[in-house]
């Protein structure tokens, strides 16, 4: 599970920021909060902020760190990490950027993360904690990479790494355990698009094809009321052809008896938002199912406010994500800024200082300008939009 993550002269990000799934001491919504191993983590996390002010970079922030991770091991030498730094400052345009996660994985902490510019890795570090001890494994610095005794299955390789590879790359790359068990956890980190989100009705269709999870899929989506009863998977020359799938919707007489049934095109006749719902149906099922991270940009964008809450209600619920799943996203639906929906410690917001620099910060950071924290009865929604917490755009008259 997804402890923290940092990241620093990143796009908008000038300063190293952290957003923690680590749940604080607060008492709302005690349900939600996932127990395990001594760790109380949070389900969700939601961000908030004006357009521009860095909350999609904290999530391409999080896609790229994952990119590098997993395409290291394929890179060429002469290969570009294709990553951009602040470049509003004069120094930190040419310094690397900043990339750390902190994971918990059978019990184990593994902090791990590393410094790179668009031509190589700069540093690289990996921690072990178990319990209250934590322990250094290895040590990559621009001298050389230092593995140490805790660190066996590191031994022999530190001069197989390239300038623009990961060394925990080249470790798992020669079966280390500990490092194929990080890079597999970072494989159940999935960023994508809530606009950008077509594509994913194929994962859907194999999910009904392969696995046969059209009921859970059928449930899903019923129970959002998308206005079909069912559905059916075209054939794969269909898909070629730009046919999503099929509803099924029920023939009425005037009397409004069922008569019989109408089959429609789905990319033809149904909402975008109920498209977009086909679409990542079978992700969201599955990410609860694996216990995954599903990080989305938008998620609200097509929804309705409630169908988007009903999503979100699904991580929050120990029964319905009973494997510790966890979910990130960005959103401007100020309807779902209520403490029945999230606690202070889920509720992130961004926003732009004078530099241009993005800062985030949690609400149950957020002080009063009396020095105390902002308590949980109040309107988060009416107070954000009334610029209490910041975040929010200013229009000029």
């Amino acid at each position: 599970m997804l402890i923290n993550f940092t990241v620093g002269n990143y796009r908008s990000f000038k300063e190293k920021k952290t957003l923690s799934m680590e749940a604080t001491a607060i008492k709302e919504l005690k349900e939600s909060v996932i127990v395990k191993d001594g760790y109380k983590l949070l389900p969700s996390a939601v961000i908030y902020g004006a357009n521009s002010s860095g909350k999609s970079n904290f999530l391409k922030a999080i896609d790229k760190f994952k990119e590098i991770v997993i395409t290291s091991s394929k890179l060429n030498s002469t290969d570009k990490l294709d990553i951009t730094p602040f470049l509003l400052n004069e120094n930190t345009a040419k310094e690397p950027s900043y990339f750390e996660v902190e994971l918990l994985i059978d019990s184990t902490v593994y902090t791990y993360g590393f410094m790179a510019d668009n031509e190589r890795v700069h540093e690289e570090w990996l921690y072990e904690k178990k319990g209250k001890k934590e322990i250094c494994l290895f040590v990559r610095t621009e001298e050389g990479i230092g593995v140490t005794d805790d660190y066996p299955e590191g031994k022999g390789l530190e001069e197989r790494v390239r300038d623009n590879g990961l060394f925990l790359a080249v470790v798992d790359s020669f079966n280390g355990k500990i490092a194929k068990e990080i890079i597999s956890k970072f494989s159940d980190i999935i960023p994508i698009s809530g606009i950008d989100h077509e594509h994913w009705f194929r994962f859907t269709n194999n999910m009904c094809k392969e696995l046969d999870y059209q009921e859970e899929i059928l449930d899903f989506l019923t129970s959002m009321n998308v206005g079909f009863d069912n559905f059916e998977i075209p054939a794969d020359e269909e898909v070629a052809k730009r046919v999503k799938a099929y509803t099924i919707h029920h023939l009425h007489n005037d009397k409004g008896d069922i008569t019989g049934e109408k089959r429609f095109s789905m990319i033809e006749h149904e909402s975008s938002g109920t498209n977009k719902l086909f679409d990542l149906a079978a992700l969201v099922i599955a990410v609860l199912a694996i216990g995954q991270v599903l990080v989305i940009d938008e998620l609200d964008s097509k929804l309705h406010p409630l169908l988007t809450q009903h999503i979100i209600s699904m991580f929050n619920d120990p029964e319905k994500n009973p494997n510790g799943a966890q979910l990130i996203f960005a959103t401007h639906d100020t309807n779902l800024l209520n403490v029945k929906t999230f606690r202070r410690d889920q509720i992130w917001f961004t926003e732009k200082d004078p530099t241009e620099a993005t800062d985030l910060y949690s609400l149950v950071e957020f002080k009063e300008p009396d020095g105390t924290k902002i308590r949980n009865d109040r309107s988060f929604e009416k107070d954000y939009i009334k610029g209490r917490y910041g975040a929010i755009p200013y229009i000029k008259d």
